[in-house]
């Protein structure tokens, strides 16, 4: 006999709430993040039932899954846990090849097809004389090797320009006397003294105004199928 799919759905996280606003079907969602709500994106839109994080609220919506990921809220999961409810904790991917078995594994704990989760786009080995692109964060701070980020700049065809790993605090007189050839500035879009550093005159004037690349900023911010969305984007930018 067939399993009866979950109806009364709730998520935890802010990532959880993006894909099942993209997946789920809305009725069987009972409840998403607070998160959701501080850190809105165009496509969910406001007509997403929410909790406001308390274990009384998410009891009172009498959940039949809960959807978590692995650093989040680990104290109220524990304690839905204690009293009986069913809470599945997914870990986000760390690698383009885990995103695919990540909408997989989500697919099939609400009901639908893991057959519906899309592969990553073909992979374009970075030539040695392929293009340099700079990723670009808040506070002056660039994304090197061994990074998910790093996954997404080779799958489109690029190099990354940071030969160094991790998340790096940039040098303007290194960009000034080698500029990569773009940089994509992956920051949020607003007015803060942490983004200023994508203004400073040296930046702007090593790199070419077509060398500069923008995407939506949330793209980054979780795993998901929009991944691949980046992935394509920065291939047509480097074709």
């Amino acid at each position: 006999m067939a399993t009866e799919p979950p109806q009364r759905i709730v998520s935890l996280d802010l990532c959880m709430d993006w894909a099942l606003a993209h997946h789920a079907d809305p009725a069987r969602v009972a409840a998403l993040s607070p998160l959701h709500l501080r850190y809105p994106i165009h496509w969910i839109g406001d007509h997403w039932p929410s909790h406001d994080g308390s274990v009384e609220q998410v009891v009172r919506l009498q959940p039949d899954l809960v959807l978590a990921g692995q650093y989040s809220a680990l104290m109220l999961r524990e304690r839905l846990l204690t009293l009986g409810y069913p809470v599945q904790v997914l870990p986000l991917p760390t690698t383009l090849e885990q995103v695919e078995s990540y909408e997989r594994r989500l697919l099939e704990l609400i009901g639908r097809d893991p057959d519906l989760a899309q592969p990553a786009p073909a992979r374009r080995t970075p030539q040695t004389d392929a293009k340099r692109l700079l990723l670009l964060g808040s506070n002056g701070i660039g994304t090197g090797r061994d990074t998910f980020e790093h996954q997404i700049i080779e799958q489109a065809g690029w190099r990354n320009y940071l030969t160094d790993s991790g998340h790096v605090q940039l040098d303007l007189e290194r960009i000034a006397s080698d500029p990569p050839d773009a940089i994509l500035f992956a920051a949020p879009e607003h007015q803060a003294l942490a983004n200023r550093f994508a203004d400073h005159p040296v930046l702007r004037r090593s790199i070419p105004t077509d060398g500069w690349l923008t995407t939506d900023y949330w793209r980054w911010q979780c795993p998901g199928p929009w991944t691949w969305d980046l992935i394509r984007q920065l291939n047509q930018w480097l074709d």
